[in-house]
């Protein structure tokens, strides 16, 4: 017998098998993962814990989003057993075809997954896994079913939590958050942070500071048997991670005067944004109509009353501060007087006639001086300035004329922050514009324009708009002489302090030495004769600001204020518009002297003001 022969023949076996073997081994482990996860849900529950999300105080440490304890019921496939479908959906006061629905539904929602090594496709469910079968339950309906779940293994009560307004009031700024989808679960990048049944920002701070908010999910891991009874800890709890709920958040809002403008603008159309001037941090922001942020807590809630807010004529929805792109009105003859001063087109002492055959105006005195001019709001004054900016005799023609000098007036107004969307928290913002050469190239054909085909932007009427968040900026600016912080809506998460995008000091192209003159036309437009804003007067706070009637070609005019206050040392600096309201020292000039008043004195005085503006009905809501 050739024992060599056979010694080779059993190793070569061996060592084949052994490599089989091997190779099979490495495959499961590696290259395959379908055993990977098999074998983990076999031996280990793995349990995500979710952390009740950060709560948001206000400037003044006025809690304006809490959290409030719900319940849901649990379902957990592989634990229920002879399941009396009857008396479980009497149980919960469903019928038994609502609760196979269910069951289906859950299984469907999970999706599948492509395993491309064995092509095949299987479901993401997991029979093992504990899925929510009833969310949102309240205290009173949990405890209804509770006491007889030891009747029907495989359910069980799980706490959670949503959010909860206690002042009604914000709900642009706050947004609302909304039970994650399918492409929410496998978006990566989430870091497949999500899974069936958890909740996300959908809308305002909820969504922008979405993954500070949630926290950090805790994980704590349970061995079972073969039967699926849980054992112990796995590796003795080793592995276990703690839930962390955010740290506080704290914002610049202004809870109460947020709610104080909201009761200014009922049954008005337009908004209200209010900055503090030495942070850029916005006090307050008033769309309206504005709607109550609780309408929108839990699924429930949004299946109900999210379409009817949806189809409201009065679209509570819409962002008006942020994405209504409004022509400026004669607010925007401020930026005009700042630009034509620095271009050394015209100085604090030019006048110019109040010429009706350039444009219309309304009756005032000689506009002798830049103060005059801002005071009186005088249109042909700034139809001549402006065509000084944009016609400055650079080029032989006018037309190659107004090309340069429309670009380098644009350049200013981009330093002002206008004509694009603010880098900042607030989401949702549209740019606004401010028209340049190629935008009129487009329209005309190129050197086919000068100033008196665009004359209109002189007055802040034709191609130019502003949103309200960049009109309340501009009035920052000027109360700043020259500066601003970009605007944004939280002031420290935890005790980190000022965001550090928000702290960088943003200037224009304007000199300081220019802003003097026309912050004391800004004055005498409010407290003196002949100003178009005396409805914002107060003897007690001096508060500069301007006035814009802005045509409406769809109805009556839109009144438009912006302002700031006190004149030294200015804390607040408001815009306001309101939709179809006419002159803008009617409406939208009072209603800035009482958020002035309220913020600054905590009070209002002027009672019958306050009742006129509450009462009023306008816009036709």
């Amino acid at each position: 017998m050739n024992f060599d022969s056979r010694r080779i023949v059993i190793i070569t076996f061996i060592t084949t098998i052994g490599v089989i073997y091997g190779f099979r081994l490495f495959y499961m482990q590696v290259i395959d993962d379908t055993w990977t996860l098999e074998a983990q849900r076999i031996a280990e529950k793995r349990h995500q814990i979710t952390p009740p999300r950060g709560v948001i105080f206000d400037r003044n440490g006025k809690m304006v989003v809490s959290n409030e304890t719900y319940y849901n019921l649990m379902m957990q496939e592989s634990e229920i057993t002879n399941l009396d479908t009857a008396a479980f959906a009497k149980l919960i006061g469903w019928t038994p075809k609502e609760v196979r629905a269910r069951f289906i539904e859950i299984r469907e929602g999970e999706g599948t997954y492509y395993n491309k090594n064995q092509d095949r496709t299987t479901s993401n469910y997991q029979s093992v896994r504990a899925y929510p079968f009833l969310k949102e339950l309240t205290l009173d309906e949990i405890a209804n079913i509770a006491p007889h779940l030891d009747k029907f293994p495989g359910f069980r009560e799980e706490p959670t939590s949503m959010r909860k307004y206690p002042y009604k009031s914000g709900a642009n700024i706050l947004g609302y958050i909304a039970e994650v989808n399918k492409e929410d679960i496998v978006d990566t990048a989430y870091h497949n942070y999500y899974r069936s049944g958890d909740n996300m920002g959908r809308a305002g701070i909820e969504r922008y500071y979405e993954q500070t908010l949630r926290g950090q999910k805790g994980v704590k891991y349970i061995v079972t048997s073969a039967l699926n009874n849980a054992l112990e800890s796995f590796a003795g709890g080793k592995y276990d991670t703690t839930a962390l709920q955010s740290p506080a958040m704290k914002l610049g809002l202004d809870i109460e005067l947020q709610a104080y403008g909201e009761k200014l603008m009922q049954n008005k159309k337009g908004c209200i944004v209010a900055v503090e001037p030495s942070t850029g941090e916005v006090l307050s922001m008033i769309s309206a109509p504005s709607y109550d942020p609780n309408l929108l807590v839990g699924k429930r809630n949004i299946k109900q009353n999210y379409p009817a807010l949806l189809l409201d004529e009065g679209r509570p929805l819409f962002p008006r501060p942020l994405a209504s792109e409004y022509p400026p009105g004669s607010i925007f003859k401020l930026v005009q007087s700042l630009i034509a001063l620095q271009e050394g087109v015209i100085d604090v002492n030019t006048g110019f006639p109040c010429n009706k055959s350039l444009v219309g105006c309304h009756n005032h005195g000689y506009p002798s001086d830049i103060m005059k001019a801002v005071q009186f709001s005088c249109n042909p004054y700034y139809y001549q300035a402006v065509r000084k900016i944009i016609q400055q005799g650079k080029k032989k023609t006018a037309f190659a004329d107004a090309e340069v000098g429309l670009n380098i007036w644009a350049e200013y107004m981009y330093s002002f922050g206008l004509g694009q969307k603010l880098p900042s928290d607030i989401t949702g913002q549209r740019p606004g514009r401010i028209p340049d050469s190629k935008y009129y190239d487009k329209w005309y054909g190129h050197h086919q324009w000068a100033f008196s085909t665009i004359r209109s932007v002189s007055i802040g009427q034709g191609e130019v708009t502003m949103t309200p968040l960049q009109m309340a900026n501009l009035a920052a600016i000027i109360a700043n002489k020259g500066w601003f912080y970009t605007p944004h809506f939280v002031k420290s998460v935890g005790n980190s302090g000022t965001l550090p995008e928000f702290r960088k000091k943003n200037y224009t192209m304007v000199d300081a030495k220019y802003y003097p003159p026309i912050i004391e036309g800004m004055r005498r437009v409010v407290n003196e004769s002949g100003g178009t804003a005396i409805m914002a007067r107060n003897s007690e706070i001096i508060t500069c600001g301007k006035t814009g009637t802005v045509q409406n070609p769809h109805g009556q005019d839109h009144s438009v204020f912006i302002a700031f206050a006190p004149l030294n040392n200015p804390k607040i600096a408001i815009a306001v518009f309101i939709e179809n309201a006419g002159f803008g020292g009617t409406w939208s000039a009072p209603t800035a002297s009482l958020m002035i008043e309220k913020y600054l004195n905590r009070a209002v005085k002027d009672l019958a003001k306050e009742k006129r503006i509450m009462d009023a009905h306008l816009s036709g809501l």
